[in-house]
């Protein structure tokens, strides 16, 4: 059974301001999303299934989904804020999605075989995709991966950024991953405002996760189970998420599950503001000059 895509399209793009999920960016006004599927479709991936917010459903059905081949089995499932487990109750000021993890398991009832986590907006390069495709298909429970970027190459010159900062072991398997939400470079060096407010040192080669995970499907039962007890204690929150670094930790402290943090020889780029626009329009455009890509990408 050939591995799954799923792509995780409900953020809320608030530092971009719009929808950088099906914002055009290639020549014939392919997203970031469009590269990404190409690229797993030619890795060796068989289906892929998008998690989209509610107020994306009609143009994602009625537009954006039409543009694949129609041999490519797509699906969707929609994140809903307000999709949590029996006998909690969203405060109505919630409107923030409950983050990446819960966005995963949004997707439980649609994926039965091993399967790779992409976000919308970050572009990973194909052999990405093939590493990891490749390790998906002989991965068994437990087993799970992620493709690790060195920090450096990571960050914006617009703002700050969220990255899963990694600490492995000799054999390159998780020892540790931390979700730091607010890093930034600033005088020569890269930093990060941990929740108190403190600002900490980060060496720009430690590896980090740009969250292309690989899972086995029975990590919808450790998602299920964490994300009933990350509720219980926020559910108040008006902006806690739950997010795959968190999940990944605890499965590692508690020795239920391993993390092996495959390298690539891809570069990445993505968009969390609008002022990197203009650097992945020029990336891509150069991808499509020298053949990596054709245009139109579908046909």
């Amino acid at each position: 059974m050939k591995p799954t895509l799923l792509v995780l399209a409900a953020g809320m793009g608030s530092r971009y301001g719009g929808q950088k999920q099906t914002d055009a960016f290639g020549p014939s006004g392919e997203t970031i999303t469009d590269y990404s599927i190409y690229d797993g479709l030619n890795a060796g991936f068989g289906k892929v299934v998008f998690v989209i917010a509610p107020r994306m459903e009609e143009e994602f059905k009625n537009d954006y989904i039409k543009r694949f081949p129609s041999d490519l089995q797509v699906e969707y499932v929609i994140q809903d804020v307000k999709n949590v487990p029996e006998g909690f109750s969203v405060p109505e000021s919630r409107v923030k999605p409950w983050g990446t993890a819960h966005a995963v398991l949004m997707a439980r009832d649609v994926i039965r075989e091993p399967f790779a986590v992409i976000n919308a907006d970050d572009f990973y390069g194909r052999e990405s995709y093939r590493i990891m495709h490749d390790f998906l298909v002989q991965a068994r429970p437990g087993e799970y991966s992620l493709i690790g970027f060195t920090l450096s190459k990571t960050v914006s010159e617009h703002g700050s950024v969220a990255r899963g900062v990694c600490e492995t072991d000799e054999n390159e398997f998780l020892t540790q991953i931390v979700e730091r939400t607010k890093i930034f470079s600033k005088e020569g060096k890269i930093w990060y405002e941990d929740e108190d407010g403190s600002i900490h040192d980060l060496s720009p080669e430690v590896k980090v996760s740009m969250n292309l995970f690989g899972f086995t499907p029975d990590i919808f039962e450790h998602l299920d189970k964490q994300f009933r007890a990350y509720i219980e204690k926020n559910i108040n929150s008006a902006k806690a998420e739950f997010f795959i670094p968190y999940v990944a930790d605890n499965l590692i402290r508690n020795n239920e599950a391993s993390f092996q943090v495959l390298g690539t020889p891809e570069s990445w780029f993505g968009v969390t503001y609008q002022d990197d626009r203009p650097h992945v329009l020029n990336m891509i455009s150069r991808l499509v000059e020298v053949g990596v890509y054709p245009t139109p990408l579908w046909k």
